[in-house]
C-alpha cells in the first residue's frame, strides 16, 4: 500500500520517449469504472491497512518484535484483544504538540522559503519548476525546495542534539505510538478534506474524476492536483514531506535510543541510517525530475496517498531501525561490508538505470549509453481522438538487460536494509516481501497497459528484451 512505495515504484516505470510534446495524458492512477476485484481490494486496504501498521508497531512495543507472538497469545487464550489494546499508549498532549509543530514547520519550509540550494549546488535543479500538462491542459508550477527543507531540518536536529538540548534526540522513539495516532488523524483528515474539496471546490474541475463509487473515489482520489493558494500542492507536499524528511530523523532517533540503552550504536544501525539516508537524499536531489513521473502526472490524490504518506511510509519503512532498538545486532566486519556493498550496488543500478532512461528521453535518443549509440524499438499508438503518435523504447544499457532493471536495483537495496537485522526475526523482512510483491505486480500491470497501448510493437520490444527483472530467470 502506500504512498511513498507507490511513488517509489511508479516513478521507475519504463516510460517511453515521446517525439510529440502534445501526446495525450494517460490516466494510470484512476479508473472510470470500478470492477468487483478493485472494489474488494480497496475495501480490504481501507479496513486492514491501519490494523497492519498497528500490529507491527504493537508487536515491537509489547512483544519485543516477535511478530507471531500476539497471535499465539490470542489463539491460546493467554491474552485478549482488550488486554493488548489496554497496554497500548494513548494519544498524549505531548505527542499532539510535537506532531503539530512538525507538520507546521514543514509547511512553512515548503510554502514560504524559496529554494536557494540550486544557486550553489552544481547539477541540482531546484526553485520554480513546471510540471507536466494535466488532462485538462493546465501546467502547474512547483517550488522545488525539498532538499533545502531536509538540510534545514537536519541542521536544526543536530544543533539541538549537540548544543541547545531543548529536547532529547530519542523524542521520536519515546513518543512513537502516541505519534501514530496523530499521523492517523492527519491522514484521515487530509484524505476526507481532499474528497470534499473535489466535490465542492476543486482547483480545476476538468481535472476531477468520479466513478460514482464512494469507496473507490475516497481511496484513489477525485482531484488530480488539489491545491490551496498558488503553491501548496497536496500531492507534492504529502508525497515528499513530511514523511520522507522524517524518515532519516526517525532513524537517527532510533540510533540515539540505542546509544541511551546500550551505551553504543551498533554497526547495523549505522548501516540502516546510511543506506536509507542515501535513498532519501537521492529522492530530494531528483525532486524536479519527480514532477515528470507517474505519481504527479497521472495519479489523483486520495486516501491512498494522503493516509499512506502520513502513516504507512514513516511507520513501516523504518521497521529495521525500530527492530534494532529492541534487538541490537553487531555484525561481523565481513557481513557489514557485504551488506554495504549490496546496498550500494543496488543503489547504483537503480540510479544509473533511471539516468539512462531519462537521458534517452530528454535527447530523443541522440546520446550515448555505455559509450555507444543507444538501441531502441520504434513504436506508434493512437490517441482517443484518432491522432497517431510515435515513441521509442530503449533496448540498450541496463534497459537491454531487463525491462524493469531499475526495480532489480531497488530490491537489492531493500534486501540490504533487512539483512542488517540478522536472521532471528521475520518482522524486519516485511519490507523486502512487500517490495517484491508490489514491484512484480507493477511489472505485470505496467506491461499489460503497454501491450494495450503499443500492440505488436510491444511484442517486438519484449522479444528484444525478454526478461522483466532478472536476466536469465524472470
Amino acid at each position: 500500500m502506500a504512498a511513498h512505495q507507490e511513488k517509489k515504484s511508479e516513478e521507475r516505470n519504463h516510460k517511453s520517449t515521446q517525439n510529440n510534446a502534445q501526446a495525450p495524458q494517460v490516466q494510470w492512477g484512476r479508473a472510470w469504472e470500478v470492477d468487483w476485484f478493485s472494489l474488494a481490494s480497496i475495501l480490504f486496504l481501507l479496513m486492514f491497512a491501519p490494523l497492519i501498521v498497528y500490529y507491527f508497531i504493537m508487536s515491537c512495543d509489547q512483544y519485543q518484535c516477535f511478530l507471531t507472538a500476539p497471535l499465539v497469545d490470542l489463539l491460546t487464550g493467554k491474552a485478549r484483544l482488550s488486554d493488548i489494546w489496554n497496554k497500548t499508549p494513548t494519544l498524549t498532549y505531548t505527542a499532539a504538540g510535537i506532531y503539530t509543530v512538525w507538520v507546521a514547520f514543514q509547511v512553512i519550509l515548503y510554502v514560504f522559503l524559496p529554494d536557494f540550494c540550486h544557486k550553489f549546488l552544481p547539477g541540482y535543479v531546484g526553485g520554480v519548476q513546471e510540471g507536466a500538462v494535466t488532462p485538462a491542459g493546465a501546467v502547474n508550477k512547483y517550488e522545488i525546495n525539498g532538499l533545502q527543507a531536509w538540510i534545514i531540518t537536519h541542521a536544526l536536529w543536530f544543533a539541538n542534539a549537540y548544543y541547545f538540548h531543548y529536547f532529547s534526540p530519542t523524542i521520536i522513539f519515546d513518543n512513537w505510538i502516541p505519534l501514530l495516532w496523530c499521523a492517523n488523524i492527519l491522514g484521515y483528515v487530509v484524505s476526507t478534506f481532499a474528497m470534499i474539496k473535489g466535490y465542492f471546490f476543486p482547483t480545476n474541475a476538468k481535472d476531477c474524476k468520479f466513478t460514482g463509487n464512494f469507496f473507490y473515489d475516497y481511496m484513489m482520489g477525485i482531484e488530480f492536483n488539489p491545491r490551496i493558494g498558488k503553491w501548496f500542492d497536496f500531492k507534492l507536499f504529502f508525497n515528499g514531506r513530511p514523511g520522507i524528511v522524517a524518515w532519516t530523523l526517525i532513524n537517527l532517533s532510533y540510533a540515539a535510543k540505542q546509544q541511551q540503552l546500550y551505551g553504543q550504536v551498533t554497526n547495523s544501525m549505522i548501516l540502516v541510517n546510511v543506506l536509507q539516508g542515501i535513498y532519501v537524499l537521492d529522492f530530494f536531489w531528483n525532486e524536479a525530475w519527480y514532477l515528470k513521473t507517474i505519481d504527479i502526472c497521472h495519479d489523483h490524490f486520495g486516501w491512498y496517498l494522503g493516509w499512506g504518506d502520513c502513516v504507512w511510509l514513516p511507520y513501516l519503512y523504518t521497521l529495521q531501525g525500530l527492530y534494532l532498538v529492541y534487538h541490537p545486532v553487531q555484525l561481523s566486519t565481513a557481513n557489514a561490508t557485504g551488506i554495504l556493498v549490496l546496498g550500494l550496488i543496488g543503489y547504483y543500478i537503480f540510479r544509473t538505470t533511471n539516468h539512462q532512461k531519462d537521458l534517452f528521453r530528454r535527447t530523443n535518443g541522440n546520446c550515448k549509453i555505455w559509450g555507444k549509440k543507444p538501441e531502441y524499438i520504434e513504436c506508434s499508438y493512437m490517441s482517443v481522438d484518432g491522432t497517431k503518435y510515435y515513441s521509442k523504447l530503449l533496448t540498450s544499457g541496463f534497459w537491454g538487460w531487463a525491462r524493469h532493471f531499475n526495480y532489480t536495483g531497488d530490491l537489492m537495496g531493500s534486501l540490504a536494509y533487512c539483512l542488517t537485522c540478522g536472521l532471528e526475526h521475520i518482522l524486519p523482512y516485511f519490507y523486502i516481501v512487500y517490495m517484491t510483491v508490489l514491484l512484480v505486480h507493477r511489472c505485470i500491470r505496467d506491461e499489460h497497459r503497454c501491450l494495450s497501448k503499443y500492440g505488436k510493437d510491444w511484442k517486438r520490444y519484449t522479444a528484444a528484451v525478454p526478461y522483466r527483472l532478472v536476466p536469465g530467470l524472470f
